[in-house]
């Protein structure tokens, strides 16, 4: 198969697997159809047509990989779409350690999609139920990790947190295998959330987040992690304080620890680029 074969098949099975899914609530809901404010599901899944453009279609993938929830695939499936995201990652432009510019000591800075980085770990801002994010086609960057990591990854948190049997705690963070992405790791921290005045209690979870992964990443010989700025964004930390937390949480545990793993602080905006080389330039 072609890449555009390929991504074909993935819709295909993808919707084919929602209208049995459709197809069984329609039965179950037999009983209801007669009964008052009873409504026939107009976006049914049976009247999607798959789009002719490739972007389009590209679209239409992501958004049903994002709404699926963790099920087992059967292995041809998987075989197919990890030949696709392989494909799709390579495309992007893969990006290793040695092309970006050290600022000093084993510290980087680096502007761009933290998925095309292949190094020991990237950091995801993950929320607590740690399976993704469920919007079709969200710009956060838990989304963008596990549309690229595929299908794999959300089955794979989903059969952790069924182990743990709560939702993860603010300032802690998991590490599982990146799947299709070019990492070799994916460490998942839930950070603070900020609604009003920031405090130290959001600053101490924050601290704790950067900890977490950094422990993490030394527990499982990561010879390199590129943090994003967590807590940032649709979490409302303010840009400057998170980012000045993130560069001395970690200076000190690397201080502390003797730790000589390399750290790539991922930015997105121009804005968070120029706070982070400002801080970084007057260590």
């Amino acid at each position: 198969m072609n890449q555009p074969e390929r991504r074909r098949f993935l819709i295909e099975e993808l919707l084919r697997e929602r209208n049995v899914e459709e197809s069984g609530k329609e039965s179950e809901n037999k009983t209801y159809r007669n009964k008052p404010g009873y409504t026939r599901n107009r976006d049914s899944n049976r009247n999607i047509a798959i789009p002719t453009n490739s972007q389009e279609q590209k679209q239409l993938l992501r958004a049903l990989m994002n709404l699926r929830p963790a099920a087992p695939v059967s292995e041809e499936f998987r075989m197919i779409q990890d030949e696709y995201l392989q494909a799709e990652n390579t495309a992007k432009g893969i990006v290793t350690l040695d092309l970006i510019p050290e600022v000093h000591d084993d510290l980087y800075l680096w502007q761009g999609d933290i998925t095309r980085l292949k190094v020991g770990a990237i950091v995801n801002a993950a929320n607590s139920g740690m399976t993704g994010c469920y919007q079709p086609c969200h710009a956060c960057i838990d989304n963008c990790i596990h549309t690229y990591a595929g299908i794999e990854l959300r089955n794979y948190c989903q059969e952790m947190m069924d182990r743990q049997g709560f939702e993860e705690p603010t300032g802690q963070a998991k590490i599982t295998p990146a799947f299709n992405l070019p990492c070799d790791y994916v460490i998942h921290t839930v950070g603070p959330i900020v609604q009003g005045a920031l405090t130290k209690k959001h600053e101490r979870l924050l601290r704790s987040c950067y900890e977490s992964c950094l422990q993490l990443a030394v527990a499982h010989e990561v010879k390199s992690i590129a943090f994003c700025c967590i807590s940032t964004g649709v979490f409302h930390f303010p840009n400057q304080r998170a980012a000045e937390i993130a560069v001395h949480t970690v200076e000190k545990f690397r201080e502390k620890s003797g730790s000589d793993i390399a750290v790539i602080f991922n930015v997105f905006k121009d804005s968070d680029r120029e706070i982070y080389r400002q801080l970084l330039q007057l260590q």
